[in-house]
């Protein structure tokens, strides 16, 4: 029996139901222990499942997960049980290197600006705008999204700068560095991007040092975690200058209290963890799940397509 979570639209439905004959599906808006105790198969957001499910996972071999973070899962436990977990990895490198994209040229062409001018009725041709050619991006986490983050950029002649744990070569990226040789690279750079999961290893990389070591005018964007960088640490490098922008769609407390400063700079960005939205997104999801059937159905759960490695947390 595949179980799911949550209730796709309907046209998603029957096209899973047309396509997948031969298995019993239920769909509930919340977990349901009775349905769970039955199910071969659970497709979750993840942020649903906690430990207190683990007794009732009776029968489950395989949990596909529609979403790429997996931070809020029992990934621990569900090792122990030797669950197999895939994900939706990669899916939204297209709505997210747009936002991302769509937040540098709004900062570099001024829009903001133009808009409330606009709203104004002034005719104001003394606008301040730069271009993004022959700028420097470092773009930390250079996989499927940031690697199409690095694409759209080099479109732009940017130069990219991958940075990750090995520093070993990534698609789109002129150059590579690891986390080790971030802070020195960083005085180059003229664009920071972040779209870094969220792992033991990313949590608080971005420490009020690496504010420091940036350019005063650089632009800083978290599109990965919150968990990359203290909210502490954001409002310093605001209040002292010591950055020219930040844009966040992802922050350490979510939704961001009404009551946080970071609402108040003028320079910060706030974007409510929208930046992967897409009318497109379960439909790309479930193409995921339709291929990985055929692989669990010849028992090949280990070559799952987006397996995750449950120790790593990714």
């Amino acid at each position: 029996m595949i179980y799911f979570t949550f209730d796709p639209r309907p046209d998603l439905k029957n096209d899973l139901l047309s396509s997948i004959t031969e298995e019993k599906f239920e769909f509930t808006r919340q977990v349901d222990v009775e349905l769970l105790k039955q199910a071969e198969i659970l497709v979750t957001y993840g942020e649903d499942l906690t430990v207190e499910h683990l007794p009732f996972m009776n029968d489950l071999k395989w949990i596909f997960v529609a979403s790429a973070g997996i931070e809020k899962m029992p990934l621990k436990e569900l090792k122990e049980k030797g669950i197999a977990v895939s994900n939706v990895r990669g899916i939204h490198k297209t709505p997210m290197a747009e936002s991302v994209l769509a937040h540098i040229l709004t900062a570099y062409r001024s829009l903001k600006t133009i808009y409330k001018e606009e709203e104004q009725k002034n005719w104001n041709k003394k606008v301040p705008s730069k271009e993004l050619f022959g700028s420097t991006a470092i773009i930390l986490g250079p996989g499927a999204i940031g690697g199409e983050i690095g694409r759209l950029l080099q479109a732009f002649h940017v130069k990219t700068i991958g940075c990750n744990r090995s520093g070993k070569k990534a698609d789109f990226m002129d150059d590579m560095i690891s986390f080790d040789g971030l802070l020195n690279a960083l005085p180059e750079a003229d664009i920071v991007i972040s779209v870094l999961p969220s792992t033991e290893e990313t949590k608080n990389l971005i420490t009020a040092e690496h504010f420091k070591a940036m350019k005063n005018d650089a632009m800083f964007m978290n599109f990965g975690r919150g968990s990359l960088v203290a909210t502490d640490v954001l409002i310093e490098a605001l209040e002292n200058g010591e950055v020219g922008s930040i844009v966040c769609d992802v922050f350490e407390e979510e939704p961001l209290p009404a009551h946080s400063a970071l609402w108040n700079f003028e320079q910060m960005t706030v974007s409510p963890h929208v930046s992967s939205h897409s009318s497109r997104y379960l439909e790309r999801s479930f193409d995921i799940f339709k291929r990985n059937m055929k692989i669990y159905k010849n028992g090949d759960l280990a070559n799952l397509e987006n397996l995750v490695n449950l120790e790593a947390g990714y």
